[in-house]
């Protein structure tokens, strides 16, 4: 018993200073994990606001048949609000710059999806490429956040693929390249798939606290993988 005792004492500061040294370490990694919570929880609730809102949008510009804008005001229009979703993001404005942004995307949709329900079986066209794009979306997204695998190393890669698909995407326009068109799209597709794990995984495990960037993200994922499947399955279902 007097063992016990005088080894106790022996061990009693550094018996003391252990646990305690080890509580801010797990107090931060629960408010880690409560903060990335947070985040998701409010990423998705814009999300889908924003997706309706762009759906809504599009829908509109489908029904009063308004003409697709040129190729520079799309890229100034998209990399403009862009910007300003950015440079905006802790501030109260950064919600209007979000629909902002959004509501542009679905006016720009609109005259694609008239040219897809023109084709013969456009509207199985459109549906197929909807029902694609929300099946690999919450497929993906369940197995990060199941899985909790950090994909954070992919984003090099997918920034570069991203900045391929675009100068080849420009190529198409001015060229005029049909078979060029499907391979871009095609890539285009897979990357967005690669950027909803990348997104995803970065929310999950803490890299990305604002939820508005993560919101934008994840919408111009869902965006590019929607508007890439439509146009394979629209090249799929043309007579050309």
């Amino acid at each position: 018993m007097d063992t016990l005792t005088q080894t106790a004492a022996n061990a009693g500061p550094a018996a003391t200073l252990y646990p305690v040294a080890l509580l801010p370490s797990a107090s931060s990694a629960a408010s880690d994990q409560t903060a990335a919570r947070r985040v998701l929880r409010n990423t998705y609730a814009l999300l889908s606001m924003t997706l309706l809102f762009s759906a809504a949008v599009a829908a509109v510009s489908v029904a009063a048949k308004l003409p697709a804008p040129g190729l520079v005001l799309m890229l100034v229009g998209s990399f403009g609000l862009l910007y300003a979703v950015n440079k905006l993001q802790n501030s109260v404005w950064a919600l209007p710059a979000v629909f902002a942004l959004t509501g542009f995307l679905g006016y720009t949709l609109g005259p694609v999806l008239s040219k897809s329900l023109a084709l013969p079986g456009g509207a199985q066209v459109v549906t197929l490429a909807l029902a694609a794009t929300g099946a690999t979306f919450l497929s993906l997204s369940a197995w990060v956040l199941t899985s909790k695998r950090d994909f954070s190393f992919m984003g090099g890669f997918l920034f570069a693929g991203m900045v391929v698909a675009l100068l080849a995407g420009l190529g198409v326009l001015f060229f005029q390249m049909p078979a060029l068109g499907l391979a871009v799209s095609a890539m285009v597709a897979l990357l967005s798939a690669g950027l909803i794990l990348f997104e995803t995984s970065r929310i999950v495990n803490g890299g990305e606290t604002n939820y508005v960037l993560a919101t934008v993200g994840l919408y111009l994922s869902i965006f590019n993988l929607f508007t890439s499947l439509l146009a394979l399955f629209g090249f799929g279902g043309s007579d050309d």
